[in-house]
Protein backbone atom coordinates (compact mmCIF):
# COMPACT_ATOMS: atom_id res chain seq x y z
CA UNK A 1 0.00 0.00 0.00
CA UNK A 2 0.85 3.51 -0.91
CA UNK A 3 0.49 6.47 1.63
CA UNK A 4 2.12 9.36 0.99
CA UNK A 5 2.26 11.85 4.00
CA UNK A 6 0.63 14.37 1.92
CA UNK A 7 -2.07 14.36 -0.94
CA UNK A 8 -3.27 17.34 -1.86
CA UNK A 9 -5.23 15.95 -5.13
CA UNK A 10 -8.69 14.62 -3.59
CA UNK A 11 -8.68 18.33 -2.48
CA UNK A 12 -8.32 20.12 -5.58
CA UNK A 13 -10.12 17.85 -7.87
CA UNK A 14 -13.29 19.02 -5.45
CA UNK A 15 -12.91 22.04 -5.66
CA UNK A 16 -11.74 22.91 -9.04
CA UNK A 17 -14.54 23.78 -11.04
CA UNK A 18 -15.31 26.89 -8.96
CA UNK A 19 -11.59 27.82 -8.73
CA UNK A 20 -11.18 27.41 -12.13
CA UNK A 21 -13.66 29.84 -12.57
CA UNK A 22 -12.47 32.30 -10.11
CA UNK A 23 -8.94 32.49 -11.83
CA UNK A 24 -10.10 32.58 -15.10
CA UNK A 25 -12.59 35.64 -13.62
CA UNK A 26 -9.19 37.26 -12.83
CA UNK A 27 -7.05 36.71 -15.73
CA UNK A 28 -9.90 38.34 -17.52
CA UNK A 29 -10.10 41.19 -15.67
CA UNK A 30 -5.90 41.66 -15.80
CA UNK A 31 -6.13 42.75 -11.93
CA UNK A 32 -3.61 40.93 -10.56
CA UNK A 33 -2.52 43.07 -7.12
CA UNK A 34 -4.23 43.11 -3.92
CA UNK A 35 -8.21 44.65 -4.68
CA UNK A 36 -11.52 43.43 -3.68
CA UNK A 37 -10.51 39.89 -3.85
CA UNK A 38 -7.84 40.23 -0.92
CA UNK A 39 -10.33 42.63 1.17
CA UNK A 40 -12.32 39.85 1.32
CA UNK A 41 -10.33 37.19 2.12
CA UNK A 42 -8.98 39.70 4.76
CA UNK A 43 -12.27 39.65 5.84
CA UNK A 44 -13.56 36.22 6.20
CA UNK A 45 -9.72 35.66 7.85
CA UNK A 46 -10.39 38.31 10.72
CA UNK A 47 -14.27 36.50 11.04
CA UNK A 48 -13.07 32.92 11.08
CA UNK A 49 -10.04 34.14 13.73
CA UNK A 50 -12.18 36.21 15.86
CA UNK A 51 -9.57 39.58 15.09
CA UNK A 52 -10.87 43.09 14.01
CA UNK A 53 -8.55 43.04 11.33
CA UNK A 54 -6.30 41.07 8.85
CA UNK A 55 -3.48 42.10 6.23
CA UNK A 56 -2.71 39.78 3.42
CA UNK A 57 1.13 39.38 2.41
CA UNK A 58 3.25 37.35 0.55
CA UNK A 59 4.15 34.18 2.82
CA UNK A 60 4.22 33.00 6.56
CA UNK A 61 7.90 34.45 6.67
CA UNK A 62 6.84 38.04 5.41
CA UNK A 63 4.02 38.05 7.98
CA UNK A 64 7.04 37.89 10.67
CA UNK A 65 9.30 39.81 9.21
CA UNK A 66 6.56 42.69 8.69
CA UNK A 67 5.29 42.28 12.13
CA UNK A 68 8.77 43.15 13.27
CA UNK A 69 9.39 46.21 10.87
CA UNK A 70 6.00 47.69 12.20
CA UNK A 71 7.19 47.37 15.73
CA UNK A 72 10.26 48.91 14.48
CA UNK A 73 12.40 45.93 16.14
CA UNK A 74 16.13 45.95 14.81
CA UNK A 75 19.61 45.79 15.44
CA UNK A 76 20.39 46.14 19.24
CA UNK A 77 16.79 44.16 20.02
CA UNK A 78 16.26 40.91 21.65
CA UNK A 79 13.40 38.74 20.59
CA UNK A 80 12.58 35.44 22.92
CA UNK A 81 11.16 32.38 20.59
CA UNK A 82 11.64 28.75 20.50
CA UNK A 83 14.68 27.26 19.22
CA UNK A 84 12.30 24.24 17.70
CA UNK A 85 10.21 25.41 15.06
CA UNK A 86 10.89 26.01 10.89
CA UNK A 87 13.10 28.08 10.14
CA UNK A 88 11.48 31.05 8.90
CA UNK A 89 10.40 32.12 12.99
CA UNK A 90 13.70 32.72 13.48
CA UNK A 91 15.03 33.83 10.28
CA UNK A 92 12.54 36.79 10.45
CA UNK A 93 14.19 37.95 13.41
CA UNK A 94 17.87 37.89 11.93
CA UNK A 95 16.12 39.78 8.51
CA UNK A 96 15.06 42.55 10.56
CA UNK A 97 18.62 43.21 12.53
CA UNK A 98 17.35 42.09 15.44
CA UNK A 99 19.21 38.94 18.00
CA UNK A 100 17.11 35.85 18.63
CA UNK A 101 17.05 34.14 22.31
CA UNK A 102 16.10 30.90 22.50
CA UNK A 103 13.52 29.39 25.37
CA UNK A 104 12.89 25.57 25.61
CA UNK A 105 10.17 23.83 24.91
CA UNK A 106 7.81 21.93 26.92
CA UNK A 107 8.53 18.07 26.59
CA UNK A 108 4.80 17.53 26.27
CA UNK A 109 3.46 19.71 23.50
CA UNK A 110 6.84 20.86 21.92
CA UNK A 111 5.60 24.48 22.29
CA UNK A 112 8.07 27.06 23.85
CA UNK A 113 7.65 26.73 28.25
CA UNK A 114 6.41 29.77 29.71
CA UNK A 115 8.83 28.61 32.47
CA UNK A 116 12.12 29.33 30.68
CA UNK A 117 11.06 32.46 28.93
CA UNK A 118 11.32 35.15 32.30
CA UNK A 119 14.98 34.36 32.84
CA UNK A 120 15.74 35.22 29.26
CA UNK A 121 14.19 38.58 29.82
CA UNK A 122 17.01 41.52 29.38
CA UNK A 123 16.23 45.46 29.17
CA UNK A 124 17.12 44.73 25.27
CA UNK A 125 13.80 42.06 25.04
CA UNK A 126 11.21 43.91 22.94
CA UNK A 127 8.91 40.90 22.14
CA UNK A 128 8.01 37.54 22.42
CA UNK A 129 7.20 35.24 19.19
CA UNK A 130 5.32 31.91 20.68
CA UNK A 131 4.96 29.48 17.92
CA UNK A 132 2.04 27.35 17.99
CA UNK A 133 3.77 23.70 16.83
CA UNK A 134 1.73 21.61 14.55
CA UNK A 135 -1.41 23.29 14.82
CA UNK A 136 -1.96 22.92 18.47
CA UNK A 137 -1.83 26.62 20.62
CA UNK A 138 1.01 27.66 23.49
CA UNK A 139 -0.29 28.37 26.83
CA UNK A 140 -1.20 32.17 25.81
CA UNK A 141 -2.26 33.25 29.07
CA UNK A 142 0.78 33.02 30.92
CA UNK A 143 2.83 33.59 27.97
CA UNK A 144 0.83 37.34 27.68
CA UNK A 145 0.99 37.54 31.30
CA UNK A 146 4.80 37.75 31.12
CA UNK A 147 4.44 40.11 28.15
CA UNK A 148 2.50 42.51 29.89
CA UNK A 149 4.22 43.04 32.66
CA UNK A 150 7.61 43.59 30.95
CA UNK A 151 5.88 45.32 28.23
CA UNK A 152 6.77 43.07 25.58
CA UNK A 153 4.79 42.42 22.42
CA UNK A 154 3.33 39.10 21.40
CA UNK A 155 3.68 37.84 17.74
CA UNK A 156 1.50 34.44 17.53
CA UNK A 157 3.58 32.26 14.98
CA UNK A 158 0.23 30.81 14.19
CA UNK A 159 1.72 29.46 10.54
CA UNK A 160 0.71 25.87 11.02
CA UNK A 161 -2.39 26.37 13.19
CA UNK A 162 -5.23 28.63 11.42
CA UNK A 163 -8.59 27.06 13.21
CA UNK A 164 -6.57 26.06 16.53
CA UNK A 165 -7.80 27.30 19.75
CA UNK A 166 -6.70 28.20 22.97
CA UNK A 167 -9.34 28.29 25.88
CA UNK A 168 -11.84 29.30 23.03
CA UNK A 169 -9.69 31.69 20.99
CA UNK A 170 -8.39 30.93 17.95
CA UNK A 171 -4.80 31.05 17.21
CA UNK A 172 -3.72 34.73 15.68
CA UNK A 173 -6.79 36.51 17.96
CA UNK A 174 -4.27 36.30 21.60
CA UNK A 175 -1.42 38.31 20.70
CA UNK A 176 -0.48 41.65 19.13
CA UNK A 177 0.17 40.28 15.70
CA UNK A 178 -1.05 36.71 14.60
CA UNK A 179 1.18 35.60 11.20
CA UNK A 180 -0.26 32.87 9.20
CA UNK A 181 0.80 31.11 6.00
CA UNK A 182 -0.82 29.83 3.20
CA UNK A 183 1.70 27.37 1.82
CA UNK A 184 0.49 25.02 0.06
CA UNK A 185 0.96 22.09 2.58
CA UNK A 186 -0.82 24.02 5.32
CA UNK A 187 -4.28 22.88 6.68
CA UNK A 188 -5.55 25.68 4.38
CA UNK A 189 -3.24 26.10 1.38
CA UNK A 190 -3.06 28.23 -1.64
CA UNK A 191 -1.66 27.50 -4.77
CA UNK A 192 1.97 29.06 -4.15
CA UNK A 193 3.17 31.42 -1.58
CA UNK A 194 0.44 33.57 0.85
CA UNK A 195 0.21 34.76 4.26
CA UNK A 196 -1.50 36.74 6.03
CA UNK A 197 -1.40 39.15 9.82
CA UNK A 198 -4.28 39.87 12.02
CA UNK A 199 -4.66 42.10 14.89
CA UNK A 200 -6.98 44.15 17.08
CA UNK A 201 -5.39 47.30 16.90
CA UNK A 202 -6.06 49.44 14.22
CA UNK A 203 -2.83 51.77 14.18
CA UNK A 204 -1.17 48.51 13.62
CA UNK A 205 -3.38 47.53 10.48
CA UNK A 206 -2.95 51.04 9.04
CA UNK A 207 0.92 50.49 9.27
CA UNK A 208 0.89 46.84 8.25
CA UNK A 209 -1.17 47.83 5.00
CA UNK A 210 1.22 50.50 4.43
CA UNK A 211 4.53 48.71 5.14
CA UNK A 212 3.27 45.65 2.73
CA UNK A 213 3.24 48.61 -0.08
CA UNK A 214 7.03 49.76 0.13
CA UNK A 215 5.77 52.29 3.37
CA UNK A 216 3.26 54.10 0.90
CA UNK A 217 0.33 56.12 2.45
CA UNK A 218 0.11 57.11 -1.15
CA UNK A 219 0.86 56.73 -4.16
CA UNK A 220 4.72 57.08 -4.67
CA UNK A 221 4.15 59.16 -0.93
CA UNK A 222 6.00 57.34 1.55
CA UNK A 223 5.91 57.52 5.17
CA UNK A 224 8.11 54.44 5.81
CA UNK A 225 10.39 51.86 4.52
CA UNK A 226 8.64 49.26 4.29
CA UNK A 227 8.99 46.13 1.30
CA UNK A 228 6.86 44.26 -1.42
CA UNK A 229 4.64 42.10 1.04
CA UNK A 230 1.74 42.13 -0.87
CA UNK A 231 -0.78 39.55 -1.26
CA UNK A 232 -2.26 37.93 -5.26
CA UNK A 233 -5.79 38.39 -5.84
CA UNK A 234 -5.13 35.17 -7.69
CA UNK A 235 -4.06 33.03 -4.40
CA UNK A 236 -6.53 35.33 -2.33
CA UNK A 237 -9.54 33.90 -4.50
CA UNK A 238 -8.59 30.41 -4.02
CA UNK A 239 -8.22 30.89 -0.20
CA UNK A 240 -11.59 32.47 -0.10
CA UNK A 241 -13.19 28.81 -1.72
CA UNK A 242 -10.81 26.74 0.64
CA UNK A 243 -11.74 28.76 3.75
CA UNK A 244 -15.28 27.85 3.34
CA UNK A 245 -14.03 23.67 3.59
CA UNK A 246 -11.53 24.61 6.57
CA UNK A 247 -13.33 23.16 9.24
CA UNK A 248 -14.55 19.83 7.82
CA UNK A 249 -10.71 19.35 6.91
CA UNK A 250 -10.07 20.63 10.62
CA UNK A 251 -12.27 17.98 11.78
CA UNK A 252 -11.35 15.21 9.77
CA UNK A 253 -7.54 15.83 10.61
CA UNK A 254 -8.73 15.69 14.32
CA UNK A 255 -10.78 12.09 13.48
CA UNK A 256 -8.45 10.94 11.97
CA UNK A 257 -5.65 11.53 14.92
CA UNK A 258 -7.99 9.76 17.17
CA UNK A 259 -7.99 6.93 15.05
CA UNK A 260 -4.44 6.88 15.41
CA UNK A 261 -4.32 6.91 19.10
CA UNK A 262 -6.71 3.85 19.25
CA UNK A 263 -4.57 1.77 16.86
CA UNK A 264 -1.45 2.72 18.99
CA UNK A 265 -3.19 1.55 21.76
CA UNK A 266 -3.66 -1.90 20.22
CA UNK A 267 -0.34 -1.89 19.07
CA UNK A 268 2.89 -3.79 20.55
CA UNK A 269 5.02 -0.98 19.50
CA UNK A 270 2.99 1.00 21.44
CA UNK A 271 6.16 0.87 24.44
CA UNK A 272 8.22 2.08 22.20
CA UNK A 273 6.80 5.08 21.14
CA UNK A 274 5.39 8.66 21.97
CA UNK A 275 2.26 10.09 20.68
CA UNK A 276 1.30 13.87 20.50
CA UNK A 277 0.16 15.41 23.60
CA UNK A 278 -2.86 17.50 24.00
CA UNK A 279 -2.40 19.94 26.14
CA UNK A 280 -3.45 19.84 29.90
CA UNK A 281 -4.81 23.63 29.51
CA UNK A 282 -8.20 23.95 27.11
CA UNK A 283 -7.04 23.24 23.45
CA UNK A 284 -8.42 22.53 20.01
CA UNK A 285 -5.37 21.00 18.13
CA UNK A 286 -5.78 20.81 14.58
CA UNK A 287 -2.93 18.57 13.44
CA UNK A 288 -1.23 20.31 10.76
CA UNK A 289 1.17 17.51 11.69
CA UNK A 290 1.24 14.33 13.52
CA UNK A 291 4.38 13.71 15.23
CA UNK A 292 5.27 10.62 17.31
CA UNK A 293 8.58 10.42 19.47
CA UNK A 294 10.30 7.02 18.63
CA UNK A 295 12.57 5.67 21.48
CA UNK A 296 15.74 4.08 21.69
CA UNK A 297 17.38 5.77 19.25
CA UNK A 298 15.17 4.04 16.46
CA UNK A 299 14.04 7.24 14.95
CA UNK A 300 16.21 7.22 11.57
CA UNK A 301 15.84 3.35 11.00
CA UNK A 302 12.04 3.43 11.54
CA UNK A 303 11.82 6.65 8.99
CA UNK A 304 13.87 4.54 6.51
CA UNK A 305 12.08 1.29 6.39
CA UNK A 306 8.23 3.26 6.37
CA UNK A 307 9.75 4.57 2.96
CA UNK A 308 10.71 1.38 1.70
CA UNK A 309 7.29 -0.17 2.82
CA UNK A 310 5.59 2.75 1.30
CA UNK A 311 4.57 5.02 3.91
CA UNK A 312 5.54 9.04 3.57
CA UNK A 313 7.09 10.47 6.23
CA UNK A 314 9.69 12.80 7.92
CA UNK A 315 11.22 14.58 10.48
CA UNK A 316 9.81 17.74 12.14
CA UNK A 317 12.95 19.52 12.65
CA UNK A 318 16.06 17.40 12.65
CA UNK A 319 18.27 20.17 14.03
CA UNK A 320 16.86 22.91 16.74
CA UNK A 321 17.75 26.43 15.83
CA UNK A 322 20.39 27.18 18.40
CA UNK A 323 22.72 24.64 16.57
CA UNK A 324 22.21 25.76 13.28
CA UNK A 325 25.55 26.69 11.32
CA UNK A 326 23.69 29.99 10.42
CA UNK A 327 23.50 30.74 14.54
CA UNK A 328 26.73 29.87 15.14
CA UNK A 329 27.65 33.73 16.11
CA UNK A 330 25.00 33.68 19.14
CA UNK A 331 27.02 31.25 20.99
CA UNK A 332 24.98 28.36 21.55
CA UNK A 333 26.27 24.93 21.62
CA UNK A 334 24.64 21.57 22.47
CA UNK A 335 23.33 20.86 25.82
CA UNK A 336 22.06 24.56 26.14
CA UNK A 337 18.42 23.37 24.90
CA UNK A 338 18.12 20.14 26.04
CA UNK A 339 14.19 18.99 25.69
CA UNK A 340 14.58 20.53 21.91
CA UNK A 341 17.47 18.70 21.57
CA UNK A 342 15.77 15.40 22.55
CA UNK A 343 12.85 15.85 20.59
CA UNK A 344 14.83 17.10 17.19
CA UNK A 345 16.36 13.08 17.47
CA UNK A 346 13.64 11.00 18.31
CA UNK A 347 10.79 13.25 16.13
CA UNK A 348 8.90 11.54 13.59
CA UNK A 349 5.94 13.11 11.36
CA UNK A 350 2.98 10.39 9.80
CA UNK A 351 0.05 11.07 7.59
CA UNK A 352 -2.64 12.51 8.72
CA UNK A 353 -4.16 14.78 5.79
CA UNK A 354 -8.08 14.72 5.48
CA UNK A 355 -8.77 12.54 2.55
CA UNK A 356 -6.18 9.89 4.36
CA UNK A 357 -8.46 6.40 4.81
CA UNK A 358 -8.77 4.38 8.01
CA UNK A 359 -6.77 1.35 5.93
CA UNK A 360 -3.62 3.51 5.24
CA UNK A 361 -3.70 4.33 8.98
CA UNK A 362 -3.90 1.12 10.23
CA UNK A 363 -1.15 -0.06 7.44
CA UNK A 364 0.71 2.60 8.85
CA UNK A 365 0.68 1.26 12.76
CA UNK A 366 0.76 -2.28 11.44
CA UNK A 367 3.82 -1.61 9.63
CA UNK A 368 5.31 0.57 12.61
CA UNK A 369 5.02 -2.51 14.70
CA UNK A 370 6.40 -5.10 12.48
CA UNK A 371 9.61 -2.71 11.31
CA UNK A 372 9.99 -1.68 15.36
CA UNK A 373 9.31 -5.77 16.29
CA UNK A 374 6.33 -5.40 18.84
Amino acid sequence: MQVPLLDLKDQYRSLKAEIMQEISAICDSQHFILGDKVEKLEEEIARYCGTEFACGVTSGSDALIISLMVENIGPGDEVITTPFTFFATVGAISRVGATPVFADIDPDTFNINPGEIEAKITPKTKAIIPVHLFGQCCAMDAINALAARHRLVVIEDACQAIGAEFDGRRAGSMGNYGCFSFFPSKNLGCFGDGGMVTTNDKKRIELLRMFRNHGQGSTYIHHHIGGNFRLDALQAAVLSIKLRELDKWSNAREANAAEYRALFAESKAAGQIQLPAVAKYPVRHIYNQFCILVKNGRRDELCSQLRQAGVGCTVYYPLPLHLQECFRSLGYKAGDMPVSEQVSGEILALPIFPESTFEQRQYVVKTIEKILGG
